[in-house]
């Protein structure tokens, strides 16, 4: 089988509600299609895998269970195992082996779409446009800011892709600039008056 968008996002919505959720599959999926570009790679299998990567969290958030329990659906969908161990390997915890580079840039860019998200809301315009790497850099040595986020693991998964952190951070933050709107991250417009 190969997987649509369309499948994917029809997988995605229904097994998640949540919009931060959604919009965390979109953002994930706006840089796995930005690495694959880069790597001369398929963006739409790129692009899938990102967008479904977590499409289980929701309804089974633990590690006894995500994302074990999302790869059996996909096996049973008939999904790629290319697909499927790229999805089992973004959780540290399985110590499944990331063998292809879609499966490392997967692990690379998941947990840093969330810290880019925190740096983003927390300035003044709101806007993802605006953010720079040296600002996410200043708030990366904050540990209390964004304590859920593991640099750790965003360290290792750029090591794995052979990218340096703060090229990896500016191509991440321009992926996600390219759907700005629907992750809710354009900005504020200034207040008349």
């Amino acid at each position: 089988m190969r997987p649509t968008r369309e499948d994917a996002w029809k997988l995605l919505t229904e097994h998640t509600k949540n919009p931060n959720l959604i919009k965390h599959a979109l953002a994930v999926e706006a840089a796995m299609r930005a690495y694959a570009r880069r790597f001369g790679e398929d963006e739409e299998l790129w692009g899938i895998t990102g967008l479904i990567h977590d499409f289980d969290y929701e309804e089974h958030p633990t590690a006894e269970e995500h994302p074990l329990v999302g790869a059996k659906i996909l096996e049973e969908l008939g999904w790629p195992s290319e697909i499927i161990e790229a999805v089992k390997g973004h959780a540290e915890y399985l110590n499944v082996p990331r063998e292809t580079l879609m499966a490392k840039a997967l692990f690379a860019v998941d947990e840093l779409t969330g810290l880019i998200v925190a740096c983003t809301l927390v300035r003044p315009d709101k806007s993802i446009h605006s953010l720079k790497v040296k600002s996410v850099r200043k708030k990366w040595k904050d540990k209390s800011f964004a304590r859920g986020v593991s640099r750790e693991d965003i360290e290792r998964g750029a090591a794995e892709l052979g990218v340096d952190l703060n090229e990896h951070i500016a191509i991440v933050i321009e992926a996600m600039q390219s759907i700005a709107e629907e992750l809710g991250l354009a900005g504020t417009a200034p207040k008349e008056g």
